[in-house]
């Protein structure tokens, strides 16, 4: 009892830290105009490969420093985080609504549904996820919705694995035995019963979804197959500091920071939200 009690208290600590995180990074991307202290299409070639702040050689009002090109990189890495949170918000949540319903579908019916779904999972889980991801974008054209569709159309699977071994498990316990004696419907059960108590896993693994969604928005920017505008975006970013590692370390240090911090937050939160939620846990 005393180890699941540490174990919460242990969950809720990194719930409160990712969480604090995400919406200090939420929040600067939501008021990017009023928060970034510079433009960050702003080129001026006489502030380039300006250190930050602390360093020798830093200029009032770049604290992070400048690119290559005389641009804020603070104010480059807050309207970032409006891409990389659009497409983790927006991209996780499709795949999580379609990947669930199949799931719950097919783990809770059973029989023909389970059969046809899983066989769709397989085909699906054939193609690699980054080279499948490049192939949507050759198909539907650079931009912020076709990646949301790429990512979406390629982890709806991952909802659909776990929430039907969730179903599966759940639809031979004795509360679902009594329901049906009770007389509800299978959907009704399946909806006001199952669900329930599959959610804390589809909260922990939707949250964990937006982590990954952010990491493959990056590397699409990377190899600049994500938007197409000048917007910035944190592969992007990273993409222009490794070129110039050795004159601005900073340009190519600080988004990665920022993107790790970020991922490993919606990790976090997503197991201290399911810690919440999940009755034996709590």
């Amino acid at each position: 009892m005393a180890e699941a009690r540490i174990a919460v208290r242990h969950f809720n600590a990194r719930l409160w830290l990712s969480g604090a995180w995400l919406l200090i990074a939420l929040l600067a991307a939501i008021f990017a105009p009023l928060v970034a202290p510079q433009d960050p299409l702003a080129q001026d070639l006489m502030l380039e490969r300006l250190p930050p702040f602390w360093l020798q050689g830093a200029e009032p009002g770049y604290f992070l420093g400048t690119d290559s090109l005389g641009r804020d990189l603070l104010s480059r890495l807050i309207y970032g985080g409006r891409i990389a949170f659009i497409v983790a918000f927006v991209a996780a949540s499709v795949a999580c609504l379609v990947g669930s319903a199949l799931g719950l579908i097919a783990g809770y019916f059973g029989g023909w549904a389970d059969r046809i779904v899983s066989r769709i999972v397989d085909i699906w889980m054939a193609f690699p996820p980054v080279l499948f991801a490049i192939l949507l974008i050759a198909v539907f054209g650079t931009g912020l919705g076709s990646v949301i569709i790429a990512i979406a159309v390629i982890d709806w699977t991952r909802f659909c694995r776990v929430v039907r071994a969730e179903a599966m498990a759940q639809a031979r316990m004795d509360y679902v035995e009594s329901a049906q004696i009770a007389g509800f419907s299978r959907i009704g059960i399946m909806l006001r019963e199952v669900l329930p108590n599959v959610l804390p896993s589809i909260v922990a693994l939707l949250s964990l979804e937006m982590g990954i969604a952010v990491i493959v928005e990056a590397i699409l920017s990377f190899v600049n197959l994500s938007i197409s505008t000048d917007d910035p975006t944190w592969g992007g970013i990273i993409a222009e500091g490794r070129l110039s590692i050795h004159q601005a370390w900073w340009v190519l240090v600080f988004p990665l920071i920022t993107l790790f911090l970020t991922v490993l937050s919606f990790s976090q939160f997503g197991e201290g939200l399911k810690a919440r939620l999940d009755p034996v846990l709590r």
